[in-house]
């Protein structure tokens, strides 16, 4: 099988994380070529810059000047390759490691013998930083305070370090000058002596409008085999409540190991165990192969993504294992892409952090029954709710792990939401769930919201709410309270009588928001009518309405489908607009990744219900979906973006926030090119015609059972606890339980 690491392996990438929710990954970086980390760290959804950099010095005391000629980037690693002012070569090897430590690796090469002494210093604003942190006991270190978009205040220790002998270190206040990686703007460039820093920290004067400048330094023996130098800063989020986390105080500090200059290229190094890392992380999901490049590059860079922004262990407020929505501002753990990431982790080999995504928003769950729209690290907050898919998280999860102990975990919390949802979403008993507004389902800029004077009844909510009652039905038995199940089956049916009553429309063949003013449909087309079709609330019937309005390029079958809102929509944009200004959120003609998912499994679920004929555009579908995650096509770059052209494919490249985790396109490639559906009563193989030379998924681990499945042309060979079965496209191959 493909080595993941380096098959994602490209130059124009700079993401790193130890998925403890710290990580690197500056949206715009302005100094990726210069040594260290001076843009941006992210610590949970606070921005921290800059870090540090790295300067080289020569024998005499002269300034190195260091040109970047090459950069390469793993999910493990970030290597530069430099080349020095001397003739000399350095490769730098930038990690992430657990517990908010970001480490820079050099090896440098010389063609004689020659000392050189490598620096490793920050500059900081000085205002928010306590005096009485400053201090040096075998690395630098200071406390200071940083601030999100909100207002919220987190405090902050940091820690610079050589890992091995420090030769000399020194800190000074400095008037303030712009922040920018160079050694001839430090105080430390005139300081300098033959002996290195004067190792003192020396803090006289006033810090209000002055900076703090720290280094550490060490001396390398450079040869021709080379000599190697680490430095490393550590991050430490302070006053996290309650829970843990690997960056918290109580963590040791910096480890300094022995040898130094003398660690052998890459095994014992930094970038050595973030390598072994990476790969066990890929190693828990189920290993693909396809002839296919881009399906195949496409599902390991989605296993990536959810460990780039995975909390593997509980942070703080965060009171479980958990996933962040993205980079940023995004680097919290969204209600709405939570059950999108617990479709696409439950194919690890542990359920654990698939059930820690869900535990984690109802840990949180407001007295009212609600679910919050967002976590934070470092406190509670009301930022509001949001509606998500969670009975199909729910149901999803189950059937891949069913575990009776976790849905009776899960049974109460779920209880509470689903009555908010008919005592405050709908407050007339109608069987219509209400939007209060458009954040509530992180749809800004939309056409939905133009044609209601305030709330509508949504479909894709009504929808949502049919599932979640639909799962608590199902598991009111195994949870223990089957006295429940008729009042579940009560609020079931009275959706599903509303949905065809209120918002079908017979002459359209299309499902609609409701406006609750009039309790008219607003016939407004939104690639949310589609979403019935991956439930009960459609028939067989209605299919042809499916295809009629899905498979029309003049409304949602555009080169790269589908857009949120049909292109015959008066306020449809493919470019982004809104009402003529390019947004940050515009859901009025982009594609939504999510939002594909649903009609994936919507058109999917019709294909595998009796409309056969389906099959083969269910799989064009998913082969444009995910060749629109390429830049401009091209292989060596595939994105997670926010939203695409949908006409061009073009990502939103604007907003700078890649790896995006609000779909489930894993889960579709086992679902549908590999054809592995688990469900209640067991498990179906049924792959559909991607017509693929070859395809092959191995230790897919599933209701108890170890799958292989193959498929060479259109025979299917299926490995099920070792023992082989084989069938052909077309003819699916049934496992009960």
């Amino acid at each position: 099988m493909s080595d993941p690491i380096a098959l994602l392996a490209r130059a124009d990438k700079w993401f790193l994380s130890a998925t403890d929710g710290i990580a690197f990954a500056p949206p715009f970086p302005k100094w990726l070529d210069a040594p260290g980390f001076w843009d941006e760290a992210t610590l949970h959804h606070y921005a921290f810059a800059p870090l540090f950099t790295v300067s080289a010095i020569d024998a005499d005391g002269r300034t190195l000047a260091m040109r970047a000629v090459a950069r390469r980037w793993t999910p493990a690693e970030l290597t530069v390759d430099y080349r020095l002012s001397n003739g000399m070569m350095a490769s730098e090897v930038r990690t992430v490691q657990p517990g908010g430590v970001f480490a820079s690796e050099w090896l440098v090469q010389g063609l004689r013998h020659a000392p050189l002494h490598l620096v490793a210093w920050t500059a900081q604003e000085a205002s928010g930083i306590d005096r009485a942190s400053v201090s040096y006991d075998g690395g630098f270190a200071f406390e200071t305070v940083v601030h999100d978009e909100r207002g919220e205040s987190l405090p902050v220790r940091a820690e610079l370090a050589c890992y091995g002998e420090t030769a000399s270190w020194a800190a000074y206040l400095a008037a303030r000058a712009p922040l920018v990686p160079r050694w001839e703007a430090t105080p430390f460039a005139e300081k300098w002596g033959s002996d290195g820093l004067p190792r003192e920290v020396r803090l006289d004067g006033e810090m209000r409008n002055a900076m703090l400048f720290g280094a550490v330094h060490r001396t390398l023996a450079v040869t021709t085999d080379g000599a190697w130098g680490t430095f490393a800063m550590r991050l430490s989020p302070l006053q996290l409540p309650h829970g843990r986390t690997s960056g918290s105080t109580d963590a040791p500090r910096i480890a300094v190991p022995a040898g130094g200059s003398t660690l052998p290229a890459h095994a014992a190094t930094l970038g050595g165990a973030s390598r072994r890392r990476w790969a066990e992380r890929f190693g828990r999901a189920p290993a693909f192969r396809c002839s296919d490049p881009y399906l195949e590059r496409c599902y390991w860079y989605r296993w990536y993504g959810l460990w780039m922004n995975a909390i593997e262990l509980d942070a703080g407020a965060i009171a479980a294992p958990a996933m962040c929505e993205g980079i940023g501002a995004l680097h919290t753990p969204s209600a709405i892409a939570a059950p999108a990431q617990a479709r696409e982790l439950r194919w690890l080999d542990d359920p654990a952090l698939a059930r820690g995504v869900v535990r984690s928003f109802f840990a949180h769950q407001y007295s009212n029954g609600s679910v919050p729209a967002h976590l934070f690290a470092d406190h509670r907050a009301d930022v509001g709710v949001a509606q998500s898919n969670w009975g199909e998280a729910i149901l999803a999860l189950d059937a891949v792990w069913p575990d009776d102990d976790f849905l009776r975990e899960m049974y109460a919390p779920l209880s509470r939401y689903a009555d908010w949802l008919m005592l405050e979403r709908d407050a007339e008993s109608s069987g219509m769930i209400d939007v209060a507004g458009p954040r509530e389902i992180g749809e800004r800029h939309s056409s939905r919201f133009e044609a209601v004077d305030g709330r509508l009844k949504g479909i894709d909510v009504t929808t949502y709410a049919h599932t979640l009652v639909y799962a608590l039905e199902s598991m009111a038995h195994r949870a223990g309270q089957p006295a429940d199940a008729r009042r579940w089956r009560v609020a079931r049916e009275r959706i599903e009588h509303a949905v065809r009553d209120h918002m079908w429309d017979e002459t359209d063949e299309m499902f609609s928001d409701v406006d609750v003013r009039s309790g008219e449909r607003t016939r407004v087309k939104t690639a949310h009518a589609f979403y019935p079709y991956a439930t009960e609330l459609a028939g067989a019937g209605d299919v042809p309405g499916l295809e009629r309005h899905l498979l029309d390029p003049a409304e949602f079958w555009t080169p790269f489908p589908v857009p949120v809102t049909s292109v015959d929509d008066p306020f449809f944009s493919a470019y982004g607009e809104w009402k003529g200004q390019r947004m940050d959120e515009p859901w009025n003609g982009r594609v939504r990744p999510e939002v594909n998912s649903q009609v994936m499994d919507a058109l999917g679920s019709a294909a595998r219900s009796g409309a056969s004929h389906l099959r083969d555009a269910t799989a064009l579908y998913l082969r444009r979906f995910v060749r629109m995650m390429f830049h401009d096509g091209d292989l060596d770059r595939p994105n997670s973006m926010e939203h695409y052209n949908p006409l061009a494919g073009q990502a939103s490249v604007y907003r700078g926030l890649d790896d995006v985790q609000r779909c489930w396109v894993v889960d579709h490639i086992i679902s549908y090119v590999m054809g592995v559906r688990v469900h209640e009563r067991g498990i179906t193989i049924d792959p559909f015609p991607f017509g693929l030379e070859r395809a092959e998924i191995s230790h897919v681990r599933a209701r108890g059972r170890e799958l292989d499945v193959r498929i060479a042309g259109r025979r299917v060979v299926v490995s099920i606890d070792g023992y082989l079965r084989e069938t052909v496209l077309g003819e699916a191959l049934e496992i009960p339980d």
